[in-house]
């Protein structure tokens, strides 16, 4: 309790400007603090809208992917329009091709859709989510830190000096 009372009026003294306060972080790294959060804002909302532009579900298995690919469902339509038809016919044929088409066209995009989750939204959602919360974290004991230093440091000095240099007595 005495120590987030000291706390507190370290605090307060730092704030109206009585105290000194001691400064840990260079110019440079305040600077990259300032835009630490831009950085998280800007990474949650990439990762939001390329989550938004996927046709497959977001951690799923390749198969079961491909299979939630509309492209996949055209796919297996043509095949069976094209099987229905048969081989001898020139539509039939035609069908049958283009379902092949279609299949290699679901077969990659499943592929970049598992690669860009793997190489994009994983590190970026890493990023937004735990990487710069953490060293928010780490800044706030940063600054608990320093302000009970300061703190120690007021309090060993009035000890030193002795009461009457820091509040001088008032006559009367």
């Amino acid at each position: 309790m005495k120590k987030q009372f000291n706390r507190m009026k370290q605090l307060a003294n730092q704030t109206v400007g009585r105290a000194e306060k001691t400064e840990v972080l260079s110019d440079d790294l305040l600077q990259i603090e300032k835009r630490m959060e831009l950085v998280r804002q800007v990474s949650h909302n990439a990762h939001k809208k390329l989550v938004s532009c996927l046709q497959g579900q977001l951690g799923t298995d390749t198969e079961k992917r491909q299979k939630k690919l509309p492209l996949t469902a055209l796919s297996q339509a043509m095949q069976e329009g094209g099987s229905q038809l048969g081989d001898e016919s020139m539509i039939g044929k035609m069908i049958n091709a283009c379902a092949e088409a279609e299949g290699k066209l679901a077969t990659e995009l499943m592929q970049h859709e598992v690669l860009l989750e793997r190489d994009i939204l994983e590190p970026l959602n890493q990023l937004a989510e735990v990487d710069i919360p953490n060293i928010l974290k780490q800044r706030k004991q940063l600054a608990k830190l320093v302000l009970d230093y300061d703190s120690a440091k007021t309090s060993n000095i009035a000890i030193v000096l002795g009461p009457n240099l820091l509040w001088p007595k008032t006559e009367g």
